[in-house]
């Protein structure tokens, strides 16, 4: 029947579990387009008869455009569908693909990938080099409570004010100026 492999296509990207990618079913996607280049080359040799006089062809041509359309449609989904997947690993995970990942993508897919992380990078050092990919929701506040963990000595913030970093203080900074303490150990950020 018309359009089982494509919807077959779709209910495999359906089945995947939040998070994860099948692999690029190449198979299942020549077989679509072989049986659209059939149903195309029916269409053709109908829509001459037709056009030679012969009657009642119409509503074949109907049918098979009907199906040439939808599995163009389902072939459509299916890309996105994994482009959409692949665009939000990168903002969820980094710029570098695990092996395991890398092995459900085509090859043309992996080039997309590289292709968007060197723009979503070029676009980051043009906006003076904040990555956008640390922190996927707002922060509350520009400043947050913070507890030393370490001694660490003399703070200068940006305003000039020095602070002395010492194991069990607390303090209350931007969040800019100490995000890098916090990921050296240094401070720890509470709630």
């Amino acid at each position: 029947m018309f359009g089982e492999k494509a919807l077959e296509l779709l209910r495999e990207l359906r089945r995947c579990r939040e998070g994860t990618l099948p692999p690029y079913n190449e198979d299942t996607i020549r077989q679509i387009i072989e049986e659209m280049q059939a149903l195309f080359e029916q269409n053709q040799l109908e829509v001459r008869a037709t056009t030679d006089g012969e009657q009642g062809l119409v509503s074949g041509i109907q049918l098979r455009h009907a199906c040439l359309e939808r599995n163009h449609r389902c072939l459509l989904a299916y890309v996105y569908n994994r482009m959409t997947k692949i665009r939000d690993y990168r903002w969820e995970v980094g710029s570098v693909l695990p092996p395991e990942f890398k092995l459900c993508l085509c090859e043309q897919e992996v080039q997309w990938f590289n292709r968007y992380n060197r723009s979503l990078a070029n676009y980051m050092r043009k906006i003076k080099g904040l990555d956008l990919t640390q922190y996927m929701q707002p922060p509350k506040s520009s400043y947050i409570e913070v507890r030393c963990l370490t001694d660490y000595g003399e703070f200068e913030t940006e305003d000039g004010t020095i602070i002395q970093l010492r194991v069990g203080s607390q303090h209350y900074l931007l969040r800019s100026q100490c995000e890098h303490l916090i990921k050296q150990g240094t401070l720890e950020h509470i709630s």
